[in-house]
């Protein structure tokens, strides 16, 4: 399955696309800002998140799905649903610094939001952010989702409690 938006698509991860994930997730800002993504992040952890991917797809029923932002042929970013249950899903993204302003993530939030409400027929998307990540809080405003409030120590990140702001959109 493939969406597009403007000149960018979301498409599944495939074989081939490990240099361009690596050299565009492996920033200390990216870490900074995300839960789950390591620094440094090379080719042996895009080969992973590459097989991982791949084999999810081979799955009947998927409890998270995950998509590659293309951009002529290139990973710039990734965005994924994950938590699906029910009714409701997790929404999660990243995107390469050198295409940070630009008003992709929102396009891509909002194409992955749609996707995920008509087609999964979801009730609800969410999204959470740490406080410190006041752009990706934009971005998720700009796509239409709600503030809903503060999680106080939500998750740990390098074993210490963070905080995190949630935000949803629903249908």
């Amino acid at each position: 399955m493939t969406l597009c938006f403007g000149k960018y698509k979301l498409r599944p991860f495939r074989r081939g696309d490990e240099p361009s994930i690596a050299a565009n997730i492996n920033d200390k800002k990216i870490e900074r800002y995300t839960l789950a993504i390591p620094y440094p992040y090379g080719l042996k952890c895009a080969r992973q998140w590459v097989k991982f991917n791949s084999d999810l797809a081979r799955k009947k029923k998927r409890t998270q799905q995950n998509f590659a932002i293309d951009l002529a042929g290139e990973v710039i970013g990734g965005i994924g649903l994950s938590s699906i249950r029910g009714h409701k899903a997790e929404i999660g993204y990243w995107l390469g610094v050198n295409y940070w302003g630009r008003g992709i993530v929102p396009a891509a939030v909002r194409a992955l939001t749609r996707y995920a409400l008509r087609e999964l027929k979801l009730l609800r998307v969410y999204a959470k952010v740490f406080p410190v990540n006041k752009a990706s809080a934009r971005v998720l405003e700009k796509a239409g989702y709600k503030y809903e409030g503060r999680l106080v120590k939500e998750d740990l990140k390098h074993g210490k409690p963070q905080d995190a702001l949630l935000f949803a959109k629903t249908r």
